[in-house]
């Protein structure tokens, strides 16, 4: 039920987007504390800022209103994806695609777990990473983590 929902909320979601800049990286449908959450991870160029959020919320909200896709009530939540937030999806990979990652592996590869490096491309479920002009293919299930780069 939770995939039909985020399948069809992604949907939704992309075309309020198409008219912000925005684009949705993700959505997860789930229970949390007893209550049904629907919540979007949006990004776009430059990053996004609360701003951001409240005017997709709303757009997102009436869109969703009118489509009245869910059964029930839930709560709608509205979010960046975060600097520490684990590339998942596909959809994920593609969008972020030419960036620097920062890659944690459960077993060391040319005795490394820990590294960064430009994600590539994302091809068969694995990520190709080039980490100083050696590109490394990585295997999602290897992976304990592939993550945007972040500097503090």
């Amino acid at each position: 039920m939770a995939n039909k929902i985020e399948t069809l909320a992604l949907e939704i979601g992309e075309g309020v987007g198409e008219n912000t800049g925005i684009y949705v990286v993700d959505v997860s449908y789930k229970k949390t504390d007893g209550k049904n959450v629907l919540c979007f991870y949006i990004d776009k160029e430059g990053g996004v800022g609360i701003d951001d959020c409240e005017s997709f919320s709303r757009a997102v909200e009436a869109e969703l209103d009118r489509c009245d896709p869910i059964d029930g009530e839930y709560s709608l939540e509205v979010s960046s994806p975060g600097a520490d937030r684990q590339l998942k999806k596909e959809r994920e990979f593609l969008y972020y695609t030419g960036r620097e990652v920062d890659v944690k592996l459960y077993k060391a590869l040319n005795g490394k777990k820990e590294f960064s490096g430009i994600l590539k491309k994302y091809e068969n479920n694995s990520a190709v990473i080039d980490t100083d002009g050696e590109e490394l293919i990585i295997p999602i299930k290897d992976a304990a983590y592939i993550r945007l780069h972040f500097e503090f």
